[in-house]
């Protein structure tokens, strides 16, 4: 059966849904395509706080779930990262080559036309991912459509050493605690965000596997994050800082 893709615009923005659910999956500024536009797909970009930002262009990172192409094109355009996407349907590839900018494979970008849980079976054990963002769903939008412990256990053998991976969680029938449960038993990090939800219900996990940076390295490193691609970090460990228990470091162990 042929997805149902939606392209509207509303007040410059582009927006994309499918399936006929009013969920929006994507959303682009037409006068800034780069700019990350839904405050979900900021908070997915986290994951800088645990890596070196001056070396992001050694870095490869992963997208499951294409949408809108947004964090594939911040990744590639803004970051300068290698970056793949993985997308089930061919259509919404489509989408993303007409309306929203993505640009052509080449150049350090692929999208990968494929089942995002199978792509990562594959990949297991190549350890060829330094960034793994999972966001995918299916057009009703109930729950995470890659939500098992099995799942984030084949993620974690993806990862070269220091991996992150970045999960977006939302849906009608999403039960969060279950989901960070699982997250932590798959990926077995040494670090876990969890951040509130947004006005849209999305609620962002950050999980990093690699070595934790202190306080005062985490400050100055969404300092200039900050000043360097606008994205607010120092807002990102304000909200950690109050989600976490009274007395503790931003960073809590999984």
């Amino acid at each position: 059966m042929t997805l149902s893709i939606s392209i509207t615009e509303d007040d410059g923005l582009r927006l994309l849904r499918m399936g006929g659910t009013p969920w929006c999956q994507g959303a682009m500024r037409l006068d800034a395509p780069d700019r990350l536009e839904l405050a979900y797909a900021a908070r997915m970009f986290a994951w800088l706080l645990f890596h070196d930002i001056d070396r992001l262009e050694d870095g490869h990172l992963v997208t499951l779930g294409l949408g809108a192409g947004s964090l594939t094109r911040f990744a590639h355009r803004v970051l300068g990262m290698r970056s793949t996407a993985v997308e089930i349907e061919q259509g919404v590839i489509d989408a993303c080559r007409e309306h929203f900018e993505l640009p052509p494979d080449g150049d350090g970008l692929r999208v990968v036309h494929a089942d995002a849980r199978e792509f990562v079976g594959e990949e297991r054990n190549r350890r060829s991912i330094d960034v793994l963002q999972v966001d995918a769903y299916d057009a009703s939008v109930e729950q995470p459509v890659l939500d098992t412990e099995a799942f984030h256990a084949d993620c974690r053998a993806c990862l070269r050493e220091g991996g992150t991976v970045a999960v977006n969680l939302i849906g009608s029938a999403l039960d969060a605690r279950a989901s960070v449960a699982r997250i932590r038993a798959g990926l077995r990090p040494r670090a876990v965000w969890q951040f509130p939800p947004t006005e849209a219900g999305n609620v962002v996990v950050i999980a990093h596997c690699g070595e934790v940076p202190g306080e005062d390295e985490l400050a100055a490193r969404a300092a200039a994050i900050e000043d360097r691609w606008d994205l607010p970090a120092p807002a990102w460990l304000a909200m950690v800082r109050r989600s976490a228990a009274p007395g503790s470091a931003v960073c809590y162990g999984g």
